[in-house]
């Protein structure tokens, strides 16, 4: 079983819209480690991140981060170590589209 240390996924969503950062590949299981979150303008923003088990609808049950606030020009970083199976996929929202989002870890095959 090959594990593969990589970045996961990367993405600067629209305000206010959902959007997959990561989603498991088949045969896959991972280990996320880091994800970060930069804002990349002057003012406070706030951002939700949730992991949807086998890419399920969203529930509340899934927020791993829920209209947490970043300040102007500032990034967030959060340690993790989530594991995920096959499928399962990573979301982000974004209270303005000037937040940037990064997914770190490793993949086992």
């Amino acid at each position: 079983m090959p594990t593969v240390y990589k970045v996961l996924g990367q993405s600067n969503p629209s305000a206010t819209t959902a959007t997959t950062l990561y989603t498991v590949p088949a045969s896959t299981s991972t280990v996320v480690s880091t994800i970060t979150v930069a804002n990349l303008a002057g003012s406070g923003a706030t951002y939700r991140i949730s992991v949807r088990p086998a890419g399920a609808s969203q529930t509340n049950a899934m927020y791993l981060a829920y209209d947490v606030t970043v300040g102007a020009l500032d990034t967030t970083t959060i340690t993790l170590g989530v594991t995920l199976a096959t499928t399962d996929v990573i979301t982000v929202y974004a209270s303005t589209a000037n937040l940037a989002f990064q997914a770190f870890g490793s993949e086992i095959s």
